[in-house]
């Protein structure tokens, strides 16, 4: 036979084959959006290539504009991955076959080198194990009140002096680098027992931030990148980013280290020492492995530095354009003492109501990954085959008119209030309705869900109403600026978030009624929405 009659027969048997992993390829993309294009080897690469900045908000319209808000993506080689906004799916990821449902090998290998065997990064007995230690410690009335006491003096002695300077001056903040410098020396006192002293009137490059920075950063560009080969290759050979990395892991786990001695001779010096901080509860405990112990503190600190900060500056932002949605948070807040208890912080229900809505639109981990162990189907349908990813899509989820209605463009803090009627808030008698976990999975929900939630609440609640008591948030930027969404291992305002903070004005609004106040008549301007560095990977869980 001749080359050109082989070349021929190859192409006899070739093209019926081109025809049918066409079809079947346009079968597959039409099941969960009639819109996505696939083609045979390649998938939706192109779509995906082309949205590549922008990824969270082009697979939540995806999602949105799907009949069962679940999309299939095929990449190349056939490597497809499926993202769902549908309670039901959620529901059976997160609880009914929570063990079918893992962080994947991949994940754990793409973060090893930061997270170590942290909880954020495991899965089976490691994680079951992690999780025990770790909940028992998180459910102490004693860290509760150490959180209540790092906090405030966090808020009188750092944030709010820096606010009150700025407001003097008339100076331009950068209101999102302020709220992680806040979180950051946060969570340190409360993980370490340490003090970073980020938040100082200098706003000083401490070292530890940085390099934490770092190695989160270059972690999260490990999952954006199209061709995963690249970063490996560059850590074979130590180069450029990869270096840089394995430098960073390696200062923080040094820097860990001797934190840990420090406090083990401390506890072994004074034995009656109170353990406040969780690196003194875990060695109490008799936790003594510094691997152990350095990866779940490290998984702490990554977990409540920026959701926290991330869930405030979208939250400041919304304020900003809602005023009347910040007064009625400002009577709430003036009905508080000045340094409320915990009693009273749990009671301030519009503040948490709006905070719930704000994570809605803006939730601090837009989308979550998992990893199925074994074949499946999703409750939709949706068949599923082992080692395929699956990742459910908590931002697009606040977003469908299935869950929140046709208004769920509106910040509508009254969404998730009894009593709120038509906006009069019945003489302060609001109480909150919570909603289904698996139909707002912002803290996740099932075994995982946040150990942090109230916690992180708390936190919350405090700036809040340190800041809406004192100040009010201007945006510096142009009318008509809309800010960018950007999700790298957590969410963030591209380019910060610029701000002048004035005095508040406001002192003497009524504290009764409502004075025909209609919150629920305000709208959000829309964030532009760019994306997805890491948007398949979720810290906020356990």
């Amino acid at each position: 036979m001749s080359i050109i009659e082989l070349l021929a027969s190859l192409a006899l048997l070739l093209v019926p084959l081109f025809f049918y992993l066409t079809q079947n390829s346009k079968s597959n993309a039409s099941k969960s959006n009639p819109n996505l294009k696939s083609y045979p080897l390649i998938g939706s690469s192109v779509a995906i290539f082309a949205n590549r900045n922008r990824g969270v908000q082009w697979t939540s319209d995806l999602i949105q504009n799907s009949p069962t808000a679940t999309v299939v993506l095929r990449r190349f080689l056939d490597d497809s991955r499926v993202l769902t906004g549908n309670p039901a799916n959620v529901q059976h990821m997160l609880k009914t076959q929570f063990y079918n449902y893992e962080k994947g090998s991949k994940a754990r290998r793409t973060l090893f080198d930061f997270l170590g065997n942290g909880i954020f990064n495991i899965d089976g007995d490691s994680w079951k194990f992690q999780r025990q230690v770790s909940s028992h410690e998180f459910n102490t009335k004693s860290l509760r009140k150490f959180v209540e006491t790092v906090v405030d003096t966090e808020v009188s002695q750092r944030l709010i002096p820096i606010l009150s300077t700025a407001a003097a001056n008339n100076t331009v903040l950068d209101l999102q680098d302020i709220l992680q410098r806040f979180a950051f020396d946060n969570i340190c006192k409360i993980a370490f027992g340490y003090d970073p002293a980020y938040l100082l009137p200098d706003l000083p490059e401490a070292e530890f931030a940085k390099t934490f920075d770092e190695a989160a950063r270059i972690s999260s560009d490990r999952f954006a990148t199209l061709f995963p080969f690249l970063w490996k290759i560059k850590r074979v050979f130590n180069i450029g980013s990869e270096k840089r990395l394995k430098e960073a892991s390696s200062e923080l786990r040094e820097f860990a280290r001797n934190i840990i001695k420090e406090k083990k001779q401390e506890l072994s010096n004074k034995s009656s020492l109170e353990t406040v901080d969780l690196l003194s509860r875990f060695l109490s405990s008799g936790h003594s492995d510094e691997d152990f112990v350095t990866d779940i503190v490290i998984s702490f600190i990554l977990a409540g530095r920026d959701t926290t900060s991330a869930a405030l500056t979208w939250y400041f932002w919304l304020l900003s354009q809602n005023p009347e949605v910040e007064r009625e948070i400002l009577r709430e807040i003036k009905d508080k003492s000045e340094s409320p208890v915990y009693e009273e912080v749990k009671d301030m229900v519009y503040t948490h109501a709006s905070l719930c809505e704000s994570m809605r639109l803006y939730p601090p981990v837009p989308v979550d990954g998992k990893v199925a162990m074994q074949d499946d189907v999703l409750p939709d349908g949706t068949v599923i085959k082992k080692g395929m990813r699956v990742s459910y899509h908590p931002y697009a989820m606040g977003r469908l008119e299935m869950l929140w209605g046709p208004d769920w463009e509106k910040f509508k803090p009254e969404r998730w209030l009894q009593g709120a009627g038509d906006g009069v808030n019945n003489n302060g008698k609001w109480s909150f309705a919570g909603r289904d976990p698996y139909s707002y999975p912002v803290f996740q929900a099932g075994p995982r869900i946040c150990l942090g939630k109230d916690m992180a609440f708390l936190q919350m609640k405090r700036v809040v109403a340190g800041i809406v008591r004192r100040f009010k948030v201007v945006p510096a930027a142009e009318e008509g600026f809309e800010p960018v969404f950007v999700s790298y291992l957590t969410s963030k305002m591209q380019g910060g978030f610029p701000a002048v903070i004035t005095g508040n004005l406001r002192n003497k609004v009524q504290t009764g009624g409502n004075a025909g106040l209609n919150p629920s008549g305000s709208s959000i301007k829309h964030a532009k929405n760019q994306s997805s560095k890491a948007d398949e990977f979720g810290l906020k869980t356990g």
